[in-house]
């Protein structure tokens, strides 16, 4: 009997704070079911970790949603002294979906370490690298299958990326960059 009063509890909790993330309406995943139609947008974003000599550069060159999944066209430079690692087992490029586009959003969700579920991409080309080295690129599609939901607001996600020997000053040991811009899903 006890048992049942402890899972009813943990329902109650579950539900209460369902409730208070759809009534606090910022950055969290978003809770309409309706899936983005089809659509494909420029967007041209460039954002940076670091400082020149000493960054990442991280692309977002187009979005589409497909009518059965979605496709990202991407890049990024090590612009620094040191080698990245792109372990396949850390890896976590994809898409997270937020209620809202507002930067601030971004930033309380990773102070209250509550980010939406990353929705990794499943499908590379050209493979990634498994070492970025100095000064060197990757660009290409990365995509996965399954509905987006209209309305909510896209970022990109790029990582996790490991420094092989000395982390530069400007950059925590592991790197996962959530893209600052974000797109928003039309129905």
């Amino acid at each position: 009997m006890l048992g049942l009063v402890a899972v009813g509890a943990v329902i109650v909790g579950f539900a209460l704070a369902a409730a208070a993330e759809r009534s606090r309406g910022t950055g969290g995943a978003p809770s309409e079911n309706a899936a983005a139609k089809p659509q494909s947008t420029t967007l041209d974003w460039h954002e940076v970790q670091g400082h020149k000599g000493e960054r990442l550069e991280f692309l977002v060159k187009r979005f589409q949603v497909l009518a059965d999944g979605w496709r990202a066209r991407i890049a990024m430079t090590n612009d620094s002294k040191v080698a990245f690692g792109l372990d396949e087992s850390r890896r976590s490029f994809g898409l997270m979906l937020f209620t809202s586009g507002a930067h601030r959003d971004l930033d309380a969700r990773i102070n209250e370490q509550a980010l939406p579920t990353l929705r990794p991409a499943l499908a590379y080309h050209p493979d990634l690298p498994s070492v970025l080295a100095p000064h060197e690129s990757w660009a290409g599609t990365i995509s996965a299958r399954g509905a987006l939901v209209a309305g909510s607001w896209v970022r990109v996600v790029f990582g996790t990326l490991d420094a092989i020997g000395r982390t530069p000053d400007a950059f925590p040991v592991h790197v996962v960059w959530i893209t600052d811009h974000a797109f928003r899903l039309r129905s």
